[in-house]
């Protein structure tokens, strides 16, 4: 029985020419030979199944080439060659830094080092893994690699570049190996695919090399799995199942399905994804995905960015055609705060499936937005409640009218102005009610007064009952303006004169005058719709007796209590107490 190879050392890149998706570190490294320009020391790093290793190995081989081809490939006829293939060539020494990674082991090294090929020119070091050294180990490696005999090339190799320390970084050339493009990982899929007779669907090589992540090794791996399952013949169906890969038809699916707001099937859908075993997690983070490789097919600028096959991609433009960039723009925002707080949520599901209500309510979600911006007839208008504002009195034609003014507009809101200069009535022939002689005679009896507000019907005169009740209406309508407001209408005073109209008492200037600002035209206001009045004096007063509140400190406080209670002193002394 013929012992198997895995695909990823069978075909093995053996010329610079056969290393995938790394042209211009193979390019640079063949001018390097070429010219004879060579460093002592070079650093390959980057992430796993990029070529490194084997870069390395190439660029061994090259440099002992005793017949060097013009492109700057090696002859593979030459003694140097020929032994390096059959894996017996003394000038090429590999080391494995994970299990060498003491003093002495580097002490060995160098040691090594100082003797002579036997065959060729140089003698190459591989240092594979070289971040697993300790940092004693690094430094004892310094001396001899800044200045290492003429014979002697250095080569590391690493997937964790931050974990060298500098001194070793700047003693090297360092070439930053890419990660592989899908597009070249399934090319080289067809290629050993080809070679090995086995028959691959092109949307299957593509998500063998989707899932390898962008490690050509990786992909090899699959797919000799894939085959190990299938035979001479892969399908797109049996990468799927062998990979637990989700379907890009399921994505597809739920977009046509957002995109007309059929919220039962987008549920439906999710349900069925579950029930066949995969994750809620992944199948959002496949989701965002795809609504990103429809933003990138809406231009033909980023088309480009799309990593698909043929045929998938003309499945994403027929899509994207109906799919509006608000839209995929909104779902992504929806995907990515699901995505982040999914391992947080208790109840994942309800998590994802209150996300894919939201994506499939999108579009409605604009109608009613478009909805709300359209123009609204108000049927009734009603008196504004002015933040801040003030009450002036008219002295020139009409000394009993009033005047409001706004005087600090709060911004977004557009206050009107209402100005008013009719004749009003006094509170004296308000309250004298059917003497007709105090009414003027230009003016309707108190009975048949309407409000300037646009009540229909006759309103209550202005008695002392009835300005209670308004008062009462007032405070109720200020419960929600907080404590403070609450606090100040508990010890405010108010009196009704026939003669000076309503007086205010305010316990001290602060209340005064957060009720001026802030309070007194929705008072006005209310008033003037509940009595049909025009205008009202209201006048404002701080009781003094009141506002010239001695304030004591806190230590006359104390002295205050304990002469009053003696026993307090004791108290304070044996808790070891301070005053505050």
């Amino acid at each position: 029985m013929e012992n198997f190879i895995v695909s990823a050392r069978k075909y093995r890149p053996a010329t610079f020419d056969m290393v995938v998706g790394q042209d211009s570190i193979t390019k640079t490294l063949k001018a390097a030979i070429k010219g004879r320009h060579l460093a002592h020391a070079y650093l390959f790093c980057g992430p796993r199944g990029v070529g490194k290793t084997t870069c390395a190995r190439i660029f061994a081989k090259t440099i002992n080439c005793t017949e060097l081809q013009e492109n700057g490939e090696a002859c593979d006829k030459c003694e140097s060659c020929l032994s390096f293939n059959s894996m017996r060539s003394f000038n090429i020494h590999e080391l494995d830094a994970a299990s060498n990674n003491k003093v002495e082991d580097i002490r060995n090294l160098t040691d090594q080092v100082r003797i002579p090929p036997q065959v060729g020119r140089y003698s190459i070091y591989i240092i594979d893994e070289v971040h697993m050294l300790t940092t004693q180990a690094f430094n004892a490696f310094l001396k001899t690699l800044e200045e290492p005999p003429a014979h002697a090339i250095f080569i590391l190799a690493t997937t964790e570049k931050h974990k060298i320390i500098p001194t070793i970084l700047s003693r090297c050339q360092i070439f930053d190996f890419n990660r592989i493009r899908i597009e070249d990982i399934a090319a080289r899929l067809a290629f050993v695919a080809d070679s090995e007779g086995v028959t691959a669907e092109e949307e299957a090589l593509h998500i063998i090399a989707q899932k390898a992540d962008g490690a050509l090794r990786d992909a090899l791996s699959i797919f000799d799995q894939i085959v190990s399952l299938s035979g001479k013949s892969v399908s797109y169906k049996d990468v799927i199942e062998n990979l637990n890969v989700l379907d890009l038809e399921y994505y597809f699916k739920t977009v046509d399905a957002a995109l007309k707001g059929d919220i039962a099937s987008v549920l439906t859908i999710f349900s069925h994804i579950l029930e066949k075993g995969f994750d809620g997690h992944n199948f959002v983070s496949g989701l965002c995905s795809h609504l990103r490789d429809l933003l990138v097919s809406k231009d033909e600028v980023t088309l480009k960015l799309l990593e698909a096959t043929p045929a998938i991609r003309q499945k994403y433009l027929a899509q994207t055609a109906n799919c509006p960039e608000s839209f995929i723009f909104k779902a992504l925002e929806l995907g990515s705060n699901c995505e982040l707080s999914y391992k947080s949520s208790k109840n994942q599901r309800l998590h994802v499936e209150l996300f894919l209500v939201r994506m499939a309510r999108l579009n409605a979600g604009e109608t009613e937005e478009t909805e709300k911006k359209k123009p609204v007839i108000a049927e009734k208008e009603e008196i504004p409640y002015p933040s801040k504002s003030r009450i002036i009195r008219e002295t020139a034609e009409h000394p009993a009218a009033f005047r409001q003014v706004q005087t600090d507009k709060p911004e977004g809101k557009h206050l009107p102005v209402i100005e008013k200069q009719t004749r009003s009535f006094s509170i004296k022939d308000i309250i004298a009610g059917n003497k007709k002689d105090s009414v003027p005679p230009a003016e309707a009896k108190p009975e048949e007064r309407t409000s300037v507000v646009g009540n229909s019907g006759p309103l209550p005169e202005l008695t002392p009952e009835s300005f209670e009740e308004a008062w009462k209406k007032f405070t109720d309508s200020l419960k929600g303006e907080g404590a403070r407001v609450t606090s100040m209408l508990k010890s405010i005073h108010t009196e009704l004169d026939e003669q000076e109209g309503i007086t205010i008492h305010f316990a001290n200037a602060d209340q005064k005058d957060l009720f001026v600002l802030n309070y007194k035209p929705h008072l006005a206001a209310l008033l003037q719709q509940e009595f049909g009045l025009q205008e009202i004096e209201i006048t404002t007063t701080v009781d003094l007796s009141e506002s010239n509140e001695i304030i004591y400190s806190d230590e006359q406080k104390y002295n205050h209590m304990v002469g009053k209670y003696p026993g307090l002193k004791e108290f304070k002394r044996a808790f070891n107490l301070d005053i505050p």
